[in-house]
């Protein structure tokens, strides 16, 4: 006989909180950090990011938009790692509620964050380029991109936490 305690949402739930945890994390990381486009010159390189550093220059609204995206992607994502921790707490939880909240929110996550990275993908690549200086997409500007990917898993394994889904072959394990 089987443990009450592990139902057929455990693995999809915990799996959930797993890739949550990472999408959560990495899009912290991308949306903080300063890589994510790299200008490489003769004599010189330069980085930048989703947050110019220099005053009174103006900023282009593509970054605007991605930025706001970003920021909802990663409010998203936490509210969905919260409602899915709330669902491992039975005291706390509404049976399968939590897991239908963070379905939602996790795909709105992850829909965010790709939106937010297709427009900062798009209109970077239409700027033209330089003869000498060598530009290119950098460890941010990707990780932003594996988040989206960690998000929308998310939200598949937490539809299949709320369905009661057992991945295949977990009686195996």
């Amino acid at each position: 006989p089987r443990s009450p305690a592990l139902t057929p949402m455990e693995p999809c739930r915990s799996l959930a909180l797993l890739t949550g945890s990472l999408g959560l994390m990495s899009s912290l990381i991308a949306l903080s950090t300063d890589f994510w486009f790299v200008a490489m010159g003769p004599s010189s390189s330069a980085h930048s990011g989703l947050w110019p550093t220099e005053h009174g220059v103006p900023v282009a609204v593509y970054i605007h938009v991605t930025q706001g995206f970003c920021i909802l992607a990663t409010l998203w994502g936490l509210v969905s790692l919260g409602f899915l921790v709330l669902s491992c707490i039975p005291s706390l939880s509404v049976p399968g509620r939590g897991p239908l909240v963070a379905t939602i929110t996790a795909f709105a996550a992850g829909l965010s964050m790709m939106l937010a990275m297709a427009v900062y993908t798009i209109e970077r690549w239409e700027q033209p380029s330089h003869p000498q200086i060598q530009t290119f997409f950098s460890w941010s500007f990707y990780l932003g991109w594996v988040s989206a990917i960690f998000l929308l898993c998310t939200g598949a394994l937490s539809l299949g936490a709320h369905c009661g889904i057992r991945p295949p072959g977990y009686e195996n394990l």
